[in-house]
């Protein structure tokens, strides 16, 4: 009985964000619909990605929540994250600091000085010009730290030979 309960439980809910999502696309739908015909009156519809990402999230992303989703993308590291788990928050987040990761070498430096500082300092001798150079490159060197830590805590647990 008491599965029933929480089945029907987690279908209301699951019923509740669905309805949730809906009403927020219908509301989407609408204000675009209306900026269509009072902004760009001229039949001018085409706009760039750019121009429409900054109109919705000034429409329906309040100004702190940019700030503070800002403020913790400037202050992201990764710390226990892998490698991609850091790079898939990085990219979440650069897009609240439009200022930064315009330049590509602004965001990379930014996402290389967010690595751990044992890997960050195995990739400065390497010359990277884009994210992807720098984020290919941290995920081998991540992978080689880990294989030499697995090696080396294998042969620690291998019992020494006693010569007599």
């Amino acid at each position: 009985m008491q599965g029933l309960v929480q089945a029907m439980q987690t279908q209301a809910h699951t019923q509740a964000a669905l309805q949730a999502q809906l009403e927020a696309q219908e509301r989407a739908d609408v204000w675009w619909a209306s900026l269509l015909r009072t902004r760009f009156e001229d039949g001018a519809i085409d706009v760039a990605w750019d121009e429409f990402v900054r109109l919705f999230r000034t429409k329906f992303v309040p100004e702190h929540v940019q700030d503070r989703m800002e403020q913790e993308f400037l202050s992201l590291d990764q710390g226990s994250m892998t490698v991609l788990e850091y790079e898939a928050r990085f990219s979440e987040l650069s897009k609240y600091a439009p200022h930064i990761v315009a330049d590509e070498h602004m965001k990379t430096k930014k996402f290389l000085m967010g690595l751990k500082p044992s890997l960050r300092t195995r990739l400065v001798a390497f010359d990277h010009r884009t994210l992807d150079e720098a984020l290919s490159t941290a995920c081998r060197q991540e992978g080689e730290m880990e294989q030499y830590l697995e090696e080396k805590k294998a042969s620690q647990k291998r019992p020494a030979a006693t010569f007599q």
